[in-house]
């Protein structure tokens, strides 16, 4: 995945995790949008793995 678009979704993650969802969705949506089917997979699994920098919630705690 290319350096911007993990930065992309981070930045998206840490203003989910403020309430700022449109903002959030107004940064990750483009670099989503603009992903190859490759880079796309990388994207699907960082997201997958990362749910909790979204929510601010570990999943493994929840039962």
């Amino acid at each position: 995945m290319r350096p911007s678009t993990l930065r992309a979704l981070k930045r998206a993650a840490e203003l989910t995790r403020q309430n700022r969802l449109t903002e959030a969705v107004l940064i990750a949506e483009p670099v989503i949008l603009a992903a190859d089917e490759y880079e796309g997979a990388e994207i699907l699994r960082w997201l997958a793995e990362h749910v909790n920098d979204f929510t601010g919630q570990d999943l493994k705690e929840t039962p």
